[in-house]
């Protein structure tokens, strides 16, 4: 088949820990073909969509030994599968790509669709299962935050479309850099922000669950550095095996039916004690980690899925 991988620059990319570079290879391994393109390359022309784009080719297990072609004009709608794989920040760029991509023919298959992507947003869509999820309010209101914090006492406070532990304060009621935080946040971004009431079970770590299709198939625990509340492994969380008990499985089966209507066939969630925290549709990581821990191939399972699943 040829496949191709809405990423990233790869020179960017980190590929000891890069779950991209794992569905690369194990799709290499099958014999399929393989291209590489980012967004900012699309073109709508002759009523289909275009990339520059390079194929990849590894020389070895070692995912720092690769090939790549000259770059060229790619028609999408040639390709069997595309994943889409680049990293937010989910601006207007990254919505745009989601539009342009939808016209492309039903034939091709992507992992996750368009349509669902730029309709879920991570941070928002959990907001679907309010009973799933810890006291959360989106705002840009001091006073509507003054009153979650006198409620709740501690919060967390994150951007709306950040990803990577990137931009998440620790808020108390009585900080004495308060209004400093929720000021910065205000200058910073234009859209509205997460605050969330603070769950102290982050300090033994959160769980991401890899949900292929709607089903579970692997997890990690993330524990986050001491004296630090982001557990992400961007921001030098550590990873320890972990098996899934009632309630995580309780929150996935109540999520399915979401995810399979709108077709995001990959996902990792975050859940923190008891409840859901994230959903993320966009660039889910963690499969090299997974792989290492506890020797659960989420690569191959997803390609085995793909070879029998009608999308």
């Amino acid at each position: 088949m040829l496949i191709g991988f809405q990423i990233d620059s790869i020179e960017t990319l980190n590929l000891l820990t890069d779950s991209s570079i794992t569905l690369i290879y194990e799709s290499q391994l099958r014999k399929n073909r393989n291209f590489i393109y980012q967004p900012n390359t699309l073109t709508f022309k002759n009523n289909s969509v275009y990339a520059h784009g390079q194929e990849i080719i590894f020389k070895s297990k070692k995912f720092n030994s690769y090939k790549l072609s000259k770059f060229k004009e790619i028609n999408l709608s040639k390709f069997d599968v595309i994943f889409i794989r680049q990293d937010p920040p989910f601006n207007m760029e990254y919505i745009s790509s989601m539009y342009l991509l939808e016209f492309l023919t039903s034939k091709v298959r992507f992992i996750n669709s368009p349509a669902g992507i730029r309709n879920a947003p991570e941070k928002i869509l959990m907001l679907k299962f309010s009973k799933l999820i810890p006291p959360t309010i989106i705002t840009r209101s001091f006073d509507e935050i003054k009153k979650f914090m006198k409620k709740y006492g501690k919060a967390v406070i994150k951007p709306i479309y950040g990803n990577g532990g990137e931009g998440i304060f620790f808020l108390e009621d009585n900080d004495k850099n308060f209004n400093q935080i929720i000021e910065g946040f205000m200058s910073k971004n234009s859209e509205p922000f997460i605050v969330q009431k603070f769950l102290p079970e982050i300090k033994k770590g959160d769980k991401r669950i890899i949900l292929i299709d709607g089903e579970p198939v692997a997890a990690v625990r993330r524990v986050p550095k001491k004296n630090e509340i982001r557990s992400n492994i961007h921001v030098g969380g550590k990873v320890e095996p972990i098996k899934l008990n009632k309630r995580d499985l309780d929150i996935c089966n109540k999520i399915k039916k979401t995810l399979q209507k709108n077709k995001l066939f990959f996902v990792g969630i975050d859940v923190i004690g008891n409840y859901l925290t994230e959903i993320n549709v966009t660039s889910p990581t963690c499969i090299q980690e997974i792989k290492k821990i506890s020797k659960i191939d989420v690569a191959k399972i997803i390609w085995d899925k793909i070879k029998y699943k009608k999308f």
